[in-house]
């Protein structure tokens, strides 16, 4: 009964080296994200459903420090591949990144950019993103409304050479259509509060008779609306509009002080993104362009996307 015993607990031993263990079923992905602000916090969050839904997966998740940080982002990058990821989604903060992720396809990842693109970069698999240049559009046909021609307007820029912010002031330009306006200023924010408030300064002294401003990226919209309050102007007087609908411009939308923005929805961007991933590292076709669609956002709507 003892050698039954002994020979038991070996074939148990045996059996549990033989098979795979659950752990090693997991299809681990990394998601890095640009940097803090609600919108990114979203797509993480929407990230985390899909693996709670998906047990097969399994999420590493880094973030940048800011809109303009490239040298954490690499080394998120880099830290992915150590760590073994099989799969990795990311919100590329400059084309700067593509040698880093160069490294990461050469280890076998399969790369899936989020949010916007990295232009002529081939190693990705997908693009999951709202489609910039039609949100710009959006945001243009909007202010053909609401404005006249001979018009003055400035634009907040987010980071100049990011295409998807890019796109969305290309996109702003095309959908005035034949609406004569003057731009009179415009200026790099970094998708910050701090330069907004200072941009938006800048243009307005130079400009007291500006009638309205555009942002490319939602967090400088608060310090806009500030310099614009400072100033000395009512909301009635002037008209604010912004991209993203995040970083308190639901609150502004509703209280008067911006106009409307260009809502992404960086829920599908984070479900998707993942989604999209795990196709390709299973060999799965997927869509090259993935749009996750951007609707407008007013005072008459505001109550949808709180």
């Amino acid at each position: 009964m003892k050698w039954q015993g002994r020979l038991l607990g070996g074939l148990a031993i045996a059996m549990a080296f033989a098979l795979p263990s659950h752990a090693a079923d997991k299809i681990k992905i990394g998601l890095i994200t640009k940097f803090p602000v609600p919108f990114y916090s979203t797509m993480e969050e929407a990230a985390k459903k899909y693996v709670a839904a998906h047990p097969e997966v399994e999420l590493v998740t880094g973030q940048g420090q800011s809109a303009t940080d490239i040298e954490g982002q690499i080394a998120l990058i880099e830290s992915m591949i150590t760590q073994g990821v099989k799969g990795l989604a990311i919100t590329p903060v400059d084309p700067t990144v593509a040698p880093a992720l160069d490294k990461a396809v050469a280890a076998g990842i399969k790369v899936v950019l989020v949010d916007n693109s990295i232009p002529n970069w081939k190693g990705s698999s997908a693009l999951v993103s709202t489609n910039n240049l039609n949100g710009g559009k959006i945001a243009g046909e909007y202010l053909k409304t609401v404005l006249k021609a001979g018009d003055k307007i400035g634009i907040l820029q987010g980071v100049p050479g990011v295409p998807a912010l890019d796109d969305r002031v290309t996109g702003m330009m095309q959908g005035l259509g034949d609406l004569k306006v003057e731009v009179v200023g415009k200026g790099a924010t970094n998708c910050t509060l701090e330069l907004g408030t200072s941009v938006a300064e800048d243009i307005l002294t130079a400009n007291p008779d500006l009638k309205a401003i555009y942002a490319a990226c939602g967090p400088p919209i608060p310090g806009a609306a500030k310099a614009i309050a400072n100033a000395g102007i009512t909301n009635d007087k002037f008209i604010l509009v912004g991209f993203d609908a995040c970083c308190g411009e639901i609150e502004a939308i509703k209280s008067g002080a911006e106009d409307a923005s260009v809502a992404q929805f960086p829920a599908k961007m984070g479900e998707l993104g993942l989604d999209t991933v795990v196709k390709a590292i299973r060999g799965e076709k997927v869509e090259a362009n993935v749009d996750t669609g951007a609707g407008l956002v007013t005072l008459a709507n505001v109550k949808d996307f709180e």
